[in-house]
């Protein structure tokens, strides 16, 4: 085993880390003009478009080298809610039209998306259906060359300032799995409107919305990949979402690490820096332990994404180490400033995001309950007695 980046993926990490330090703070509120600056920023370095291929635009890198691509953003930048959107545009959006789209959808839409001049959205979520993805109420009724959407979809990423949405819809209610389909859907078409920006507690760089679909008319061209395989696209999707989106939470993890030893050996009390104390080393031994084992968790399931393994073990794993261990390290960061770490800095925006992250992509008691099927522990229904 090789626990070593490449020269050339060290290179690319290192610019991104620099890129992410000077061009993208965290900013005090949130606005779609520089929002839209920032993404045309980070497309011309790249990172919009990590894991797509360069015949699409991208820079055609496999999963471990988009993860530690991500993770170095994370790093860079305190603003984690744009990592999360531009994570969620690529992995949730991207990855489905390079592994499912036609030729022509690929050369239609990829390019755009990969170069930061559009933004795209997964819709998905919506009021009734969140864990329960099946029970999605959003409908799509085929009329001749074309389907028409009606529903709503809730908790959308980029919703405000998307250019293409990504759309899952039922379009057999009576087929279950092999009843959605997904629908590549511009911003513009008549009937799709989104709401306004949500107030969250967390990751407030990145824009979330509800998106309505009032007889939306959709052309048929513009189903991805087959009528009837949308839970297909969107399995695919997540294994990339909880994988490699999470990698941005490392390098959040890391920079508030290192300032916290920074600070712990600063800071004295009682005539000796704190980070004497065993109470406060040991927490900060307890914080990286957590980084380094999710770490290497998400690095895990990355390399399994390479080898084209699609298991629900290793994303799951990784998304719920990653996202403990963010929330955690946010509150040992914070314990170790003491009355400093309850006022707005690193800290506690770390904890804030981190928080959204037990809960999107899956929330953390679904991964158990996913993980604990694959491994053959599921529930199992009795055969009914006639």
């Amino acid at each position: 085993m090789n626990f070593d980046f490449d020269a050339d993926t060290e290179e690319m990490r290192a610019a991104i880390t620099a890129f992410a330090r000077d061009k993208l703070p965290c900013p005090d509120a949130f606005d779609p003009e520089e929002f839209r600056e920032r993404w045309l920023l980070a497309g011309r370095q790249g990172v919009v478009g990590t894991a797509v291929p360069e015949a699409y635009g991208g820079l055609g890198l496999g999963a471990v080298t988009a993860a530690a691509l991500m993770e170095a953003l994370g790093h860079g930048s305190e603003d984690t809610g744009f990592a999360f959107s531009v994570a969620a545009h690529l992995f949730a959006c991207l990855r489905p039209v390079v592994e499912f789209g036609t030729e022509e959808q690929k050369r239609h839409w990829l390019p755009r998306l990969s170069s930061g001049e559009w933004i795209a959205a997964h819709g998905i979520t919506e009021p009734e259906a969140g864990s329960d993805a099946l029970a999605l109420r959003t409908s799509a009724e085929r009329r001749g060359d074309r389907y028409v959407l009606n529903g709503g979809k809730a908790f959308t990423t980029n919703a405000p300032v998307a250019d293409v949405f990504v759309v899952q819809a039922v379009t057999d209610p009576s087929a279950g799995f092999f009843g959605l389909t997904s629908f590549l859907v511009e911003a513009g078409t008549p009937g799709l409107r989104v709401g306004r920006p949500y107030d969250k507690v967390g990751l407030r760089g990145s824009p979330t919305a509800d998106v309505y679909l009032e007889d939306c008319a959709v052309p048929a061209d513009q189903v991805l990949g087959t009528e009837g395989g949308g839970a297909a696209v969107f399995s695919a999707s997540m294994a990339w979402e909880r994988t490699c989106l999470f990698a941005a939470y490392l390098g959040a993890m890391r920079r508030v690490l290192d300032s916290t030893v920074e600070f712990a050996g600063q800071r004295e009390q009682f005539g000796m820096p704190i980070g004497g104390f065993q109470a406060v080393s040991h927490r900060i031994v307890d914080m990286t332990l957590r980084l380094e084992s999710a770490r290497l968790l998400l690095y895990r399931a990355a390399w399994g994404l390479d080898r084209g393994e699609r298991d629900e073990v290793a994303p799951g794993l990784a998304k719920l180490a990653v996202s403990e261990a963010a929330v955690q390290l946010g509150l040992d960061a914070m314990q170790i400033r003491g009355a400093l770490g309850v006022l707005s800095g690193e800290a506690e925006t770390l904890l804030r995001d981190a928080l959204p992250a037990r809960i999107f992509s899956g929330t953390n008691d679904i991964q158990k309950n996913n993980i604990a099927r694959a491994l053959g522990l599921g529930p199992k229904r009795r055969a009914r007695r006639r």
